[in-house]
């Protein structure tokens, strides 16, 4: 007779680093919804199809009704998207959540919103007021830039498809080829010394002073703090090149080295 089996001899349980998009809604309209996304898509196939994705409310006045929801839940499944849950939000969210059978996210790769070729960075908490006695000349202090840890994480050798390398508090230095649908994220500074075919993101906590620097330029994707472009087609000057990539002001450039 055999014994029965332990029931821990199921499955595995563990969490990790999981790419998932944002998608940010400004105005409860399913069809333009699905336009839009239809258009993303359509850009970036390799990128954006049968990507999972959260529907952020937090930009409405007003959440809407589970019926409003469920259509642009349905408009983003219509575009080749998969939407996987609801971003944290209010106790409402969480209720709308629960309703609709849905998982709450509190934090994802892409927590940026995509407009006109940018995503804008998380917003920043408001400064506490300054005490009566300061003087109403002297401005509030910026918010320090968050520490980086000491030294650099170093992953020697190729970034396989699927694979993705998050260096986090510091910068990244790939000795090797990033390959296609591989990513490599950190949230100072990205040096590839190889290829990159993949997507490189820097400056992942919103940190504009974030650089990317690539030995053999042929990447799907790159982003600093946010702001991102995506690459169908390499421009020619760039295609295989030394190239540094760095933000001034909001628009992501690129140049050879």
């Amino acid at each position: 007779m055999t014994a029965a089996l332990d029931a821990t001899d199921a499955c595995d349980l563990r969490f990790g680093q999981v790419g998932i998009a944002n998608v940010r809604i400004k105005r409860v309209d399913a069809a333009a919804l699905c336009e839009e996304l239809e258009r993303r898509v359509r850009s970036a196939p390799q990128l954006f199809a049968r990507s999972a994705v959260v529907l952020d409310l937090s930009h409405l006045l007003n959440l809407p009704d589970d019926g409003a929801v469920d259509a642009l839940l349905e408009a983003v499944r219509s575009a080749g998207m998969l939407p996987v849950g609801l971003a944290y939000g209010t106790s409402e969210t969480e209720a709308l959540a629960r309703r609709m059978g849905l998982p709450l996210i509190a934090k994802f790769r892409a927590a940026y919103e995509p407009a006109s070729g940018a995503i804008a960075p998380p917003v920043a908490p408001e400064p506490a007021a300054a005490p009566a006695s300061t003087p109403a000349r002297e401005a509030p202090a910026a918010d320090p830039a968050p520490e980086r840890a000491q030294g650099s994480l170093h992953h020697d050798g190729t970034v396989r498809s699927g694979q993705q390398i998050y260096a986090r508090d510091r910068d990244l230095v790939v000795t090797g080829t990033v390959a296609n649908g591989a990513e490599v994220i950190a949230d100072g500074d990205i040096h590839v010394y190889g290829g990159l075919r993949g997507r490189a993101m820097a400056g992942a906590q919103g940190s504009a002073d974030a650089r990317i620097f690539v030995h053999d330029f042929r990447a799907e994707l790159v982003a600093i703090a946010g702001h991102y472009r995506v690459f169908e087609q390499i421009p020619k000057d760039l295609e295989g090149q030394s190239v540094r990539c760095w933000l001034e002001g909001e628009k992501l450039l690129l140049a050879r080295l």
